[in-house]
């Protein structure tokens, strides 16, 4: 059988690609990127910077494609045939990065390159990466003797394979909720565009009335518009308990097992606790920086989110004579009193939103700032006809990247919105090989009457995962582990995170949000209110988010052997943030997919760590133009190009000329004068 991913390809050849060919190509990718270390471990030349370092970061390059592509359409377009193939190869692929990180030759080889790391005159770059690989040997157990090695391959086995099973309940959990709706007057409240869309929904399903699902675009919108407050509950109690059913998709043990094994593992390597091993290779280093970082921001808003929860519940009891305000109740209350204050709501905005001129807008405002020119073609191959390709080049015609953007839910995609990327920048061979870059979101389908119109959330969303794909297609950097998003991860969203700055921005608007029916450009009195609502509710969001990034640590900055019951845990820990009643039925943790799944373990508090950078970035483009190219030419040379070829604090010193005030960040949040 001839297997289309192990013949050289540029672009991912979906089309040609059946299920079958990916174990086999993950197995052939495994032992060749075996091959390509032992020979550097054979070598018997003295280990250089070239035969061991450089060569060890251009191995596996045919492993980074398939799994890039396997792992890519499993977040994106799964199906069982893929996640059985997922739960095979993950163990596959965690023995093999234990065969390459517990190799005592290859080590020893390394150890001598860094040994001479003084007298070599390595460029920043080649030290960073001599720096990073040498680390990644002795942090992933290179010193440790034979048996523990063994340990932690057990480990990481088994934690590739859990945190695997983690994902699929979650998705199986979403996509088995279904709330069929068969009288018109429970939708009450609910914006045409939504009605419309759970129509469209059941029709797809065969079904008559209204379906609602716990898919962003469906939950979102009646949480927070729908009259019924009984099923707005059913809704919440359902979205709030996914993973935390006592049945065969229950998240509990899972979670415990995880953290387990994390702490396990870091105590095996040496580490106190899961979040010193992982925060040693952070922005921030230590866990008593996390946690002080998040209390300072906290007692900065923790006053104003209890002056804001009462003012909501005032609200409520004043509208609606409720007498305690629960978690279902947030969302609604708030845009009912966001309507009142500031006579603006979604259904306003949505209009002036058509994704495709939000996409146009996103493009012309990388094309002010950075020089590129996005042309979308119908000449590669896609995993769904959904998903749109385009190709980027500079303005002199220069090829950049291929971009890969797929913008709405689907029962094989996973809640959310990321980036992620098909193929890495490299130089190689006197080449500067290009990236494939690609974002994935849920967002509003667009219904038999009326185009693809974005909630004002969306359309942040759409200029975050965006500032996230200019870091990967702007890259420009030697090796490829060092390339666009291989960055702390601390510091990984400041690109995106400053992208979204440009959605509040008169300028930026004007440029893309226009009537979708009659061209007009959003009036005036609608971008300042956008500008004066952006700090709405501002302590209560930050409050949450600070929960999140505490809860976090609590599972992985000390041991957690003694946590026995799951809820009990963040009850405990949520006890300092939380202004809602706790619902018994419902558990964050058990659907936490950015620790438990992604890559945030220890990690959740840098989208506020991030926050502080873009606040102070982005005042330094409010000073001088907020499409200054000089600036935006800095922005682009010392942090979107540069990856994770100098510590990022030098980077972001040398774009701002001083290091990042948290003020800015208060300022902007309201949360200070």
């Amino acid at each position: 059988m001839k297997n289309p991913l192990l013949n050289s390809f540029d672009a991912a050849p979906f089309s040609e690609v059946k299920s079958s060919h990916f174990l086999p190509a993950i197995k052939n990718g495994i032992n060749i990127a075996k091959k390509e270390v032992d020979a550097i471990v054979s070598n018997t030349e003295k280990p250089s910077f070239s035969n061991t370092i450089e060569a060890l970061d251009y191995s596996g390059e045919l492993l980074d494609r398939v799994t890039s592509v396997f792992f890519n359409l499993n977040s994106a377009e799964t199906n069982e045939e893929i996640q059985k193939i997922a739960q095979e190869a993950s163990p596959l692929l965690s023995e093999f990065s234990n065969d390459i990180a517990l190799n005592l030759d290859l080590f020893k080889k390394i150890e001598v390159v860094y040994q001479q790391k003084d007298i070599l005159q390595l460029t920043p770059e080649q030290s960073r990466l001599l720096e990073k690989r040498y680390k990644s040997f002795s942090r992933n157990g290179a010193n440790l003797p034979d048996q523990k090695k063994e340990k932690l391959r057990e480990i990481d086995k088994e934690l590739s394979t859990i945190s695997l099973k983690f994902g699929e309940n979650i998705l199986a959990e979403t996509n088995k909720f279904e709330m069929l709706l068969t009288i018109e007057s429970d939708l009450a409240g609910l914006p045409e565009g939504a009605k419309e869309a759970a129509k469209a929904m059941a029709e797809a399903k065969g079904k008559d009335g209204w379906l609602v699902t716990l898919d962003y675009p469906s939950y979102i919108p009646f949480i927070t518009y729908a009259d019924n407050r009984e099923l707005r509950k059913k809704l919440a109690l359902a979205f709030g308990a996914k993973g935390f059913h006592n049945d065969e998709l229950d998240n509990q043990e899972i979670v415990l097992k995880i953290v387990k094994l994390r702490h396990e593992r870091a105590q095996l390597l040496g580490y106190s606790s899961h979040a010193e091993y992982v925060l040693e290779e952070r922005m921030a280093e230590t866990p008593d920086t996390v946690f002080s970082f998040l209390n300072e921001i906290l007692d900065k808003a923790k006053p104003a989110a209890k002056r804001e929860f009462s003012q909501l519940e005032s609200f409520a009891k004043d509208l609606d004579g409720i007498d305690q305000l629960q978690k279902w109740d947030g969302a609604y209350y708030s845009e009912k009193l966001k309507q009142k204050l500031f006579d603006l709501d979604d259904e306003k905005l949505k209009p002036y939103f058509k994704l495709e001129n939000v996409i146009d807008g996103v493009f012309t405002i990388a094309s002010k700032l950075f020089g590129l020119q996005f042309e979308e073609i119908n000449t590669i191959d896609k995993y769904h006809e959904e998903v749109k390709t385009y190709n980027v080049t500079d303005l002199e015609g220069n090829f950049i990247a291929l971009f890969y953007a797929d913008f709405h839910p689907r029962p094989g995609k996973r809640n959310g919105a990321w980036m992620t990327s098909y193929k890495s920048q490299m130089r190689k061979n006197n080449e500067n090989i290009r990236p494939h870059v690609s974002i994935v979101c849920n967002f509003t389908k667009p219904t038999p009457s009326k185009p693809s119109l974005l909630t004002f959330n969306e359309v942040t969303t759409l200029f975050h995962e965006f500032g996230h794909a200019l870091h990967g297609m702007l890259a420009n950097t030697t090796y490829p582990g060092l390339s666009g998003t291989s960055v702390y991860w601390d510091f990984v969203e400041l690109p995106s995170q400053v992208m979204e700055n440009w959605c509040y921005e008169k300028e930026a608007l004007e440029i893309f949000a226009k009537h979708y029916e009659t061209g007009e450009v959003i009036p005036m009195e609608l971008v300042q209110k956008i500008k004066e609502s952006a700090t709405f509710m501002e302590g209560m969001t930050t409050l949450r988010q600070l929960s999140f990034g505490l809860l976090d640590m609590s599972w992985h900055a000390g041991d957690p052997s003694a946590i026995k019951n799951v809820k009990e845990h963040e009850k405990k820990i949520f006890a300092e943030t939380s202004l809602y009643p706790n619902v018994s039925g419902n558990c964050m943790s058990t659907a936490f997919s950015h620790i438990f799944q992604g890559g945030y373990s220890s990690g959740y508090y840098s989208y506020k760590w991030a926050e502080v950078l873009d606040a102070d970035a982005f005042e330094y483009f409010k000073e001088n133009g907020i499409f200054n190219t000089e600036i935006a030419g800095k922005f682009k040379e010392h942090v979107l190009s540069k990856g994770g070829t100098e510590n990022p604090m030098t980077l972001y010193k040398r774009f701002r000329g001083q290091d990042p005030k948290p003020e800015a960040l208060l300022k902007r949040a309201g949360l200070i004068k």
